[in-house]
């Protein structure tokens, strides 16, 4: 997010003192080892898995494992830009599967990513793996002391460094790629200008290098970043920001409009956090891996024809919509709260279902991107 520091934990699936002979049947298939995974429901998931998350950010042990990061734009956790992933690793074609392996191979990170893979498992499972935990490298450099951020504002690109892209050697965090400030004018205001570069237009340059005859190198990078920005865009507040009278420049994607009670801390990491809370910057994300395989395995495939759907301009006036019909509703009004979003709620049963969707939605289309344009 671009004004909180965020803090997630590891989240506790079952309340102290309730034994599993106490939970139903359906709960107790997530909660014992042998589950069977396929048949999780996903607001289920959510509701034992995340809720507890927000209920406890703020104990101390959280704080070895995450780093207090302020002014982070993250869409989705890492729960679910690697429930993304894991949907579309299971429609890439083989000869995608190899092409992606190899360039993920040039990675900096790839042997800090091997290490996380479980001894025993096979060649597929190691390169899903791999391939989902590469879904989160462009938000771990924002933990990483090693990158910087350009320009006075860290989340408005600012001069010719913004736009370039030039491989592993930036060693810029380029948190403005991960969003596309479209506005959302509610009371009459207008005149808003959309910053660039911006997700849309970083999305189109890094297609291109994919289907282009440029080095594997900058492929590479090129390729993790679109694994992030096309989950990115398919979360609503990524795609939008309330432009009013009081606020000009915009409420940041909803990080400006606060949240209180059993929720996050405001609303943008609020629906970052639908897909699943937890801690984006620790080193070992296997834990992740298998609470997105779970949720992956749950969600209501996408159709065919949605996913079929190639141009980035028409996912973003998708996500745009929904932020109108969906995010900007009871409770929440016009101002910047606090606001209550209450559990279980018609708000929450809304927003459950459309990141749900959306999360499918983004699997799928990336896979139809790489399956077809990759080189």
């Amino acid at each position: 997010m671009r004004t909180f520091h965020y803090i997630e934990g590891r989240p506790t699936a079952r309340a102290p003192g309730v034994s599993l002979e106490q939970i139903t049947p359906r709960r107790r298939e997530i909660l014992e080892p042998t589950a069977h995974l396929t048949t999780v429901d996903s607001t289920l998931f959510h509701f034992l898995y995340c809720r507890k998350a927000r209920a406890h950010v703020l104990r101390a042990s959280l704080l070895v494992c995450c780093l207090l990061v302020p002014t982070v734009f993250l869409g989705w956790g890492s729960i679910g830009h690697m429930t993304v992933a894991y949907v579309a690793y299971q429609k890439l074609t083989p000869a995608t599967k190899a092409r992606v392996r190899d360039l993920l191979k040039l990675n900096p990170d790839y042997a800090a990513w091997e290490k996380q893979v479980p001894a025993g498992a096979t060649a597929d499972e190691h390169d899903q793996m791999i391939f989902m935990i590469a879904a989160t490298w462009a938000d771990d450099i924002k933990g990483d002391s090693k990158y910087s951020d350009d320009g006075p504002d860290p989340n408005t690109p600012d001069g010719a460094t913004s736009s370039q892209n030039i491989g592993y050697t930036d060693m810029f965090r380029h948190r403005y790629w991960h969003f596309i400030d479209t506005p959302y004018y509610i009371d009459g205001t207008s005149g808003y200008t959309v910053p660039t570069p911006n997700a849309q237009t970083q999305i189109a340059a890094f297609r291109t290098v994919l289907s282009s005859t440029q080095p594997d190198d900058l492929k590479s990078y090129d390729l993790v970043w679109l694994l992030r920005l096309i989950g990115d865009i398919h979360q609503p507040l990524h795609a939008s920001t309330r432009v009013s009278a009081a606020e000009a420049k915009g409420d940041a994607g909803g990080n400006t409009v606060k949240l209180k009670g059993d929720a996050a801390s405001n609303l943008h990491s609020y629906w970052d956090d639908l897909p699943g809370a937890d801690c984006n910057f620790c080193n070992n994300k296997a834990h992740c891996v298998d609470r997105a395989i779970v949720l992956g395995k749950s969600l209501k495939p996408a159709t065919a024809k949605a996913s079929h759907i190639s141009d980035a301009a028409k996912w973003i006036s998708e996500s745009f919509n929904y932020s109108r019909t969906a995010v900007y509703k009871t409770p929440i009004a016009s101002a910047d709260g606090p606001y209550t979003i209450v559990p279980g709620s018609t708000y929450e049963r809304g927003a459950l279902a459309v990141a749900n969707k959306r999360v499918a939605l983004a699997g799928a289309r990336l896979a139809e991107v790489l399956n077809t344009e990759l080189k």
